[in-house]
Protein backbone atom coordinates (compact mmCIF):
# COMPACT_ATOMS: atom_id res chain seq x y z
CA UNK A 1 0.00 0.00 0.00
CA UNK A 2 1.48 3.36 -1.19
CA UNK A 3 1.62 6.28 1.54
CA UNK A 4 -1.31 7.89 -0.99
CA UNK A 5 -3.20 4.89 -0.79
CA UNK A 6 -5.98 5.79 1.81
CA UNK A 7 -6.54 2.86 4.40
CA UNK A 8 -10.75 1.08 4.32
CA UNK A 9 -11.44 -0.61 7.78
CA UNK A 10 -13.53 -3.34 8.05
CA UNK A 11 -16.23 -1.62 9.98
CA UNK A 12 -16.39 1.63 11.55
CA UNK A 13 -19.28 2.87 13.90
CA UNK A 14 -21.47 6.12 12.47
CA UNK A 15 -21.58 8.93 15.50
CA UNK A 16 -21.96 12.65 15.27
CA UNK A 17 -22.52 15.07 17.69
CA UNK A 18 -25.89 13.96 19.39
CA UNK A 19 -24.23 11.11 21.05
CA UNK A 20 -22.03 13.62 22.50
CA UNK A 21 -24.90 15.76 23.39
CA UNK A 22 -26.75 12.66 25.67
CA UNK A 23 -23.54 11.55 26.43
CA UNK A 24 -22.61 14.63 28.18
CA UNK A 25 -26.05 14.98 29.52
CA UNK A 26 -25.58 11.84 31.55
CA UNK A 27 -22.17 12.63 32.84
CA UNK A 28 -23.17 16.22 33.90
CA UNK A 29 -26.42 14.24 35.93
CA UNK A 30 -24.22 12.41 37.66
CA UNK A 31 -26.70 9.21 36.78
CA UNK A 32 -24.26 6.86 35.24
CA UNK A 33 -25.73 3.68 35.86
CA UNK A 34 -29.15 2.22 36.55
CA UNK A 35 -30.68 5.25 35.70
CA UNK A 36 -33.99 6.75 33.82
CA UNK A 37 -31.33 6.64 30.17
CA UNK A 38 -31.52 3.03 30.51
CA UNK A 39 -35.47 3.00 30.32
CA UNK A 40 -35.92 5.53 28.05
CA UNK A 41 -33.87 3.38 25.72
CA UNK A 42 -35.63 0.77 26.73
CA UNK A 43 -39.21 2.23 25.53
CA UNK A 44 -37.61 3.73 22.59
CA UNK A 45 -36.28 -0.21 21.38
CA UNK A 46 -39.30 -1.68 22.04
CA UNK A 47 -41.54 0.47 20.08
CA UNK A 48 -38.62 0.26 17.57
CA UNK A 49 -38.41 -3.29 17.24
CA UNK A 50 -42.99 -3.49 17.34
CA UNK A 51 -42.31 -5.77 20.86
CA UNK A 52 -44.10 -4.64 24.16
CA UNK A 53 -41.09 -5.00 26.48
CA UNK A 54 -37.76 -4.32 26.53
CA UNK A 55 -34.46 -5.31 28.66
CA UNK A 56 -30.95 -3.98 28.36
CA UNK A 57 -28.24 -6.04 28.70
CA UNK A 58 -24.30 -5.74 28.60
CA UNK A 59 -23.95 -7.10 25.62
CA UNK A 60 -25.83 -10.20 22.89
CA UNK A 61 -24.27 -12.76 24.75
CA UNK A 62 -25.56 -11.78 27.89
CA UNK A 63 -29.43 -11.85 26.40
CA UNK A 64 -28.72 -14.84 24.96
CA UNK A 65 -27.79 -16.32 28.01
CA UNK A 66 -30.13 -15.09 30.50
CA UNK A 67 -32.99 -16.62 27.85
CA UNK A 68 -31.21 -20.26 28.16
CA UNK A 69 -30.94 -20.03 31.94
CA UNK A 70 -35.30 -18.56 31.94
CA UNK A 71 -35.56 -21.87 29.48
CA UNK A 72 -34.41 -24.14 32.56
CA UNK A 73 -32.33 -25.47 31.00
CA UNK A 74 -29.21 -27.35 32.60
CA UNK A 75 -26.82 -30.69 32.54
CA UNK A 76 -28.32 -33.44 30.23
CA UNK A 77 -30.32 -31.32 28.15
CA UNK A 78 -29.64 -30.13 24.59
CA UNK A 79 -30.49 -26.97 22.95
CA UNK A 80 -29.67 -27.47 18.74
CA UNK A 81 -28.29 -24.02 17.10
CA UNK A 82 -26.63 -22.90 14.24
CA UNK A 83 -23.16 -23.87 13.37
CA UNK A 84 -22.52 -20.68 11.00
CA UNK A 85 -22.27 -18.04 13.24
CA UNK A 86 -20.75 -16.28 16.18
CA UNK A 87 -19.64 -18.17 18.91
CA UNK A 88 -22.11 -17.00 21.42
CA UNK A 89 -24.90 -19.03 19.93
CA UNK A 90 -23.50 -21.64 21.00
CA UNK A 91 -21.86 -20.75 24.47
CA UNK A 92 -25.17 -19.37 26.12
CA UNK A 93 -25.98 -23.47 26.11
CA UNK A 94 -22.51 -24.38 27.18
CA UNK A 95 -22.81 -21.65 29.99
CA UNK A 96 -25.99 -23.74 31.70
CA UNK A 97 -24.01 -27.25 31.04
CA UNK A 98 -26.45 -27.96 28.40
CA UNK A 99 -24.71 -29.49 25.17
CA UNK A 100 -25.00 -27.79 22.15
CA UNK A 101 -26.34 -29.49 19.35
CA UNK A 102 -25.42 -28.62 15.76
CA UNK A 103 -28.19 -28.70 13.08
CA UNK A 104 -26.80 -27.78 8.90
CA UNK A 105 -27.84 -23.96 7.88
CA UNK A 106 -29.75 -23.88 4.04
CA UNK A 107 -27.20 -23.40 1.72
CA UNK A 108 -28.63 -20.24 0.29
CA UNK A 109 -29.66 -18.40 2.82
CA UNK A 110 -26.97 -19.47 6.03
CA UNK A 111 -29.88 -19.64 8.30
CA UNK A 112 -30.57 -22.84 9.99
CA UNK A 113 -32.64 -25.65 7.94
CA UNK A 114 -35.71 -26.23 9.57
CA UNK A 115 -35.23 -29.86 7.98
CA UNK A 116 -31.92 -30.26 9.46
CA UNK A 117 -33.38 -29.24 12.94
CA UNK A 118 -36.34 -31.64 13.35
CA UNK A 119 -34.14 -34.29 12.49
CA UNK A 120 -31.10 -33.36 14.96
CA UNK A 121 -34.87 -33.30 17.78
CA UNK A 122 -33.68 -35.75 20.17
CA UNK A 123 -35.87 -36.69 23.86
CA UNK A 124 -33.61 -34.26 25.74
CA UNK A 125 -34.10 -31.48 22.95
CA UNK A 126 -35.27 -28.69 25.38
CA UNK A 127 -34.70 -25.49 23.06
CA UNK A 128 -33.59 -24.21 19.52
CA UNK A 129 -31.42 -20.73 19.22
CA UNK A 130 -32.12 -19.59 16.05
CA UNK A 131 -29.90 -16.97 14.10
CA UNK A 132 -30.55 -14.31 11.73
CA UNK A 133 -26.99 -14.55 10.35
CA UNK A 134 -25.48 -11.47 8.69
CA UNK A 135 -29.10 -9.85 9.29
CA UNK A 136 -30.91 -12.35 7.10
CA UNK A 137 -34.58 -13.69 9.12
CA UNK A 138 -34.55 -17.18 9.80
CA UNK A 139 -37.22 -19.02 8.73
CA UNK A 140 -39.30 -18.15 11.82
CA UNK A 141 -42.71 -19.57 10.88
CA UNK A 142 -41.54 -23.12 10.59
CA UNK A 143 -39.46 -23.05 13.48
CA UNK A 144 -42.15 -21.84 15.71
CA UNK A 145 -44.36 -24.32 14.33
CA UNK A 146 -41.89 -27.20 15.20
CA UNK A 147 -40.95 -25.81 18.38
CA UNK A 148 -44.55 -26.12 19.79
CA UNK A 149 -45.29 -29.53 18.02
CA UNK A 150 -42.05 -30.79 20.14
CA UNK A 151 -42.64 -28.35 23.18
CA UNK A 152 -39.32 -26.42 22.68
CA UNK A 153 -38.66 -22.99 23.64
CA UNK A 154 -37.47 -21.12 20.58
CA UNK A 155 -34.52 -18.83 21.12
CA UNK A 156 -33.83 -15.64 18.57
CA UNK A 157 -30.60 -14.63 18.05
CA UNK A 158 -31.19 -11.82 16.33
CA UNK A 159 -27.87 -9.70 17.03
CA UNK A 160 -26.91 -8.86 13.52
CA UNK A 161 -30.58 -8.20 12.62
CA UNK A 162 -32.07 -4.79 13.89
CA UNK A 163 -34.61 -3.73 11.60
CA UNK A 164 -34.61 -6.81 9.51
CA UNK A 165 -38.65 -7.83 8.49
CA UNK A 166 -39.96 -11.34 8.43
CA UNK A 167 -43.48 -11.36 7.08
CA UNK A 168 -43.54 -8.09 6.71
CA UNK A 169 -42.91 -7.97 10.86
CA UNK A 170 -39.84 -6.54 12.58
CA UNK A 171 -37.75 -8.52 13.72
CA UNK A 172 -38.79 -8.88 17.59
CA UNK A 173 -42.35 -8.67 17.18
CA UNK A 174 -43.47 -12.22 16.23
CA UNK A 175 -43.62 -13.54 19.68
CA UNK A 176 -39.84 -15.70 20.44
CA UNK A 177 -37.94 -13.97 22.89
CA UNK A 178 -35.20 -12.26 20.67
CA UNK A 179 -31.33 -10.52 21.43
CA UNK A 180 -30.12 -8.05 19.81
CA UNK A 181 -26.20 -6.94 19.76
CA UNK A 182 -24.69 -3.26 19.94
CA UNK A 183 -21.25 -4.00 19.38
CA UNK A 184 -19.56 -1.21 17.19
CA UNK A 185 -19.88 -3.17 13.92
CA UNK A 186 -23.62 -3.54 14.78
CA UNK A 187 -26.42 -1.51 12.59
CA UNK A 188 -26.47 0.59 16.13
CA UNK A 189 -23.83 0.40 18.97
CA UNK A 190 -23.80 1.43 22.41
CA UNK A 191 -19.82 0.10 22.39
CA UNK A 192 -20.77 -3.09 24.18
CA UNK A 193 -24.41 -3.54 25.30
CA UNK A 194 -27.20 -5.67 23.98
CA UNK A 195 -31.06 -5.99 24.72
CA UNK A 196 -33.53 -8.83 25.17
CA UNK A 197 -37.16 -7.97 23.91
CA UNK A 198 -40.16 -10.10 24.95
CA UNK A 199 -43.99 -10.29 24.91
CA UNK A 200 -43.75 -11.57 28.14
CA UNK A 201 -44.33 -8.97 31.10
CA UNK A 202 -43.27 -11.60 34.02
CA UNK A 203 -40.42 -12.62 31.45
CA UNK A 204 -39.33 -9.13 31.14
CA UNK A 205 -39.09 -8.39 35.23
CA UNK A 206 -37.09 -11.56 35.31
CA UNK A 207 -34.58 -10.51 32.96
CA UNK A 208 -34.37 -7.07 34.65
CA UNK A 209 -33.78 -8.53 38.41
CA UNK A 210 -31.19 -11.40 36.54
CA UNK A 211 -29.56 -8.52 34.51
CA UNK A 212 -28.70 -6.96 38.63
CA UNK A 213 -27.65 -9.59 40.59
CA UNK A 214 -31.52 -10.84 41.10
CA UNK A 215 -31.88 -7.71 42.78
CA UNK A 216 -36.23 -8.08 43.50
CA UNK A 217 -38.46 -5.52 42.17
CA UNK A 218 -39.73 -4.21 45.52
CA UNK A 219 -36.89 -5.10 47.52
CA UNK A 220 -34.52 -2.72 49.02
CA UNK A 221 -30.77 -1.70 47.19
CA UNK A 222 -29.28 -4.65 48.62
CA UNK A 223 -32.44 -7.33 48.61
CA UNK A 224 -32.17 -10.19 46.60
CA UNK A 225 -34.77 -12.69 45.56
CA UNK A 226 -32.61 -14.97 43.61
CA UNK A 227 -29.44 -15.74 41.82
CA UNK A 228 -28.63 -13.54 39.39
CA UNK A 229 -25.92 -12.07 37.29
CA UNK A 230 -24.62 -8.27 36.69
CA UNK A 231 -25.50 -8.37 33.18
CA UNK A 232 -26.31 -4.47 33.35
CA UNK A 233 -26.16 -2.26 30.63
CA UNK A 234 -24.91 1.28 32.05
CA UNK A 235 -26.39 5.00 31.25
CA UNK A 236 -23.99 6.02 29.42
CA UNK A 237 -24.05 3.34 26.63
CA UNK A 238 -28.07 3.52 26.74
CA UNK A 239 -27.27 7.49 25.64
CA UNK A 240 -25.64 6.39 22.96
CA UNK A 241 -28.37 3.96 21.99
CA UNK A 242 -30.85 6.93 22.24
CA UNK A 243 -29.21 8.42 19.92
CA UNK A 244 -28.61 6.08 17.19
CA UNK A 245 -32.17 4.89 17.47
CA UNK A 246 -33.17 8.53 16.82
CA UNK A 247 -31.40 8.31 13.45
CA UNK A 248 -32.25 4.49 12.77
CA UNK A 249 -33.91 5.22 9.59
CA UNK A 250 -30.95 7.02 8.30
CA UNK A 251 -28.62 4.04 9.19
CA UNK A 252 -30.60 1.48 7.71
CA UNK A 253 -31.24 3.33 4.21
CA UNK A 254 -27.40 4.28 4.33
CA UNK A 255 -26.53 0.88 4.53
CA UNK A 256 -28.86 -0.39 2.46
CA UNK A 257 -27.60 1.76 -0.37
CA UNK A 258 -24.05 0.55 0.31
CA UNK A 259 -24.89 -3.01 0.21
CA UNK A 260 -26.88 -2.81 -3.21
CA UNK A 261 -23.92 -0.23 -4.65
CA UNK A 262 -21.46 -3.25 -4.10
CA UNK A 263 -23.63 -5.58 -5.76
CA UNK A 264 -24.00 -3.67 -8.72
CA UNK A 265 -20.48 -3.21 -8.80
CA UNK A 266 -19.35 -6.98 -8.08
CA UNK A 267 -22.12 -8.23 -10.94
CA UNK A 268 -19.94 -10.05 -13.41
CA UNK A 269 -17.02 -10.45 -11.62
CA UNK A 270 -16.16 -14.11 -11.29
CA UNK A 271 -15.16 -16.10 -8.70
CA UNK A 272 -17.53 -13.96 -5.83
CA UNK A 273 -20.77 -14.77 -5.22
CA UNK A 274 -23.20 -11.71 -4.24
CA UNK A 275 -25.46 -12.48 -0.95
CA UNK A 276 -29.20 -13.21 -1.28
CA UNK A 277 -31.07 -11.39 -2.27
CA UNK A 278 -34.48 -9.94 -0.16
CA UNK A 279 -37.76 -12.14 -1.24
CA UNK A 280 -41.19 -11.54 -0.35
CA UNK A 281 -40.70 -13.07 3.24
CA UNK A 282 -37.48 -11.81 4.15
CA UNK A 283 -36.17 -8.31 4.54
CA UNK A 284 -32.68 -8.14 5.00
CA UNK A 285 -30.72 -5.26 7.45
CA UNK A 286 -27.23 -5.21 6.27
CA UNK A 287 -25.21 -5.93 9.68
CA UNK A 288 -21.96 -6.80 7.31
CA UNK A 289 -21.33 -7.88 3.34
CA UNK A 290 -20.22 -11.39 2.59
CA UNK A 291 -19.53 -12.00 -0.34
CA UNK A 292 -18.55 -16.16 -1.00
CA UNK A 293 -15.66 -17.06 -3.17
CA UNK A 294 -15.61 -19.99 -5.85
CA UNK A 295 -14.15 -23.11 -4.52
CA UNK A 296 -11.10 -23.10 -6.87
CA UNK A 297 -10.27 -19.74 -5.58
CA UNK A 298 -7.52 -19.30 -2.66
CA UNK A 299 -9.31 -17.13 0.01
CA UNK A 300 -5.95 -16.85 1.71
CA UNK A 301 -4.58 -15.14 -0.83
CA UNK A 302 -6.96 -13.00 -1.92
CA UNK A 303 -6.96 -12.06 1.59
CA UNK A 304 -3.36 -11.21 1.37
CA UNK A 305 -4.35 -9.06 -1.46
CA UNK A 306 -6.51 -6.86 0.35
CA UNK A 307 -4.30 -6.40 3.55
CA UNK A 308 -1.66 -5.52 1.25
CA UNK A 309 -3.65 -2.79 -0.23
CA UNK A 310 -5.13 -1.52 3.51
CA UNK A 311 -8.14 -3.26 3.05
CA UNK A 312 -10.11 -4.88 5.80
CA UNK A 313 -11.83 -7.85 5.40
CA UNK A 314 -12.19 -11.36 7.75
CA UNK A 315 -12.99 -14.86 7.34
CA UNK A 316 -16.80 -14.91 8.36
CA UNK A 317 -17.73 -17.36 9.72
CA UNK A 318 -15.63 -20.13 11.25
CA UNK A 319 -17.85 -23.04 12.05
CA UNK A 320 -18.53 -23.09 15.70
CA UNK A 321 -18.51 -26.75 16.26
CA UNK A 322 -14.82 -27.38 14.69
CA UNK A 323 -13.41 -24.22 17.15
CA UNK A 324 -10.34 -26.20 18.99
CA UNK A 325 -12.50 -25.64 22.25
CA UNK A 326 -15.57 -27.34 20.61
CA UNK A 327 -13.81 -30.02 19.01
CA UNK A 328 -11.94 -30.39 22.45
CA UNK A 329 -14.97 -30.22 24.78
CA UNK A 330 -17.57 -32.15 22.25
CA UNK A 331 -15.61 -34.41 19.97
CA UNK A 332 -16.79 -31.88 16.94
CA UNK A 333 -15.13 -33.08 13.78
CA UNK A 334 -15.59 -32.37 10.09
CA UNK A 335 -18.58 -34.04 8.42
CA UNK A 336 -20.95 -32.67 11.07
CA UNK A 337 -22.60 -29.48 9.19
CA UNK A 338 -21.17 -29.93 5.44
CA UNK A 339 -23.38 -27.07 3.86
CA UNK A 340 -21.89 -24.64 7.15
CA UNK A 341 -18.10 -26.19 6.55
CA UNK A 342 -18.24 -25.57 2.88
CA UNK A 343 -19.46 -22.11 3.29
CA UNK A 344 -16.55 -21.54 6.17
CA UNK A 345 -14.25 -22.23 4.45
CA UNK A 346 -15.23 -20.05 1.19
CA UNK A 347 -16.94 -16.32 2.83
CA UNK A 348 -15.18 -13.47 3.00
CA UNK A 349 -16.34 -10.09 4.54
CA UNK A 350 -15.69 -6.64 2.75
CA UNK A 351 -15.83 -3.31 4.68
CA UNK A 352 -18.86 -2.36 4.90
CA UNK A 353 -20.34 0.53 7.21
CA UNK A 354 -23.52 3.37 7.50
CA UNK A 355 -20.68 6.15 6.31
CA UNK A 356 -18.41 4.33 3.62
CA UNK A 357 -17.48 6.14 0.64
CA UNK A 358 -18.98 5.31 -2.61
CA UNK A 359 -15.12 5.31 -3.92
CA UNK A 360 -13.64 2.96 -1.20
CA UNK A 361 -16.44 0.48 -2.67
CA UNK A 362 -15.26 1.06 -5.97
CA UNK A 363 -11.54 0.59 -4.27
CA UNK A 364 -12.17 -2.33 -2.55
CA UNK A 365 -13.70 -4.29 -6.01
CA UNK A 366 -11.09 -3.41 -8.16
CA UNK A 367 -8.59 -4.48 -5.36
CA UNK A 368 -10.78 -7.90 -5.15
CA UNK A 369 -11.00 -8.38 -8.99
CA UNK A 370 -7.53 -7.88 -9.11
CA UNK A 371 -6.86 -10.65 -6.29
CA UNK A 372 -9.17 -13.16 -8.08
CA UNK A 373 -7.80 -13.06 -10.94
CA UNK A 374 -4.42 -13.92 -10.10
CA UNK A 375 -5.82 -16.42 -7.82
CA UNK A 376 -7.97 -18.17 -10.98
Amino acid sequence: MTQATRAVPLARPYLDEREEELVLEVLRSGRLSLGPTIDRFEEAFAEACGAPYAAAVSSGTAGLHLLVHLAGLGPGDEAITSPYSFVASANCIVYEGATPVFADVDRDTLNLDPAAVEAAITERTRAVVAVDIFGYPCELGPLRALCERHGLVLIEDACEALGAEYRGQPIGSHGPSAVFAFYPNKQITTGEGGMVTTHSEDEWRLLRSLRNQGRADDGGWLDHARLGYNYRLDDIGAALGLAQLEKLDRILARRGAAAERYTRLLDGLEGARVPLADDAEHRRSWFVYVVELEPDVDREGVIAVLEREGIGTARYLPSIHLQAYMRERYGFAEGLCPVAEDASRRTLALPFFTAIEPDDQERVVEVLGAALAASG
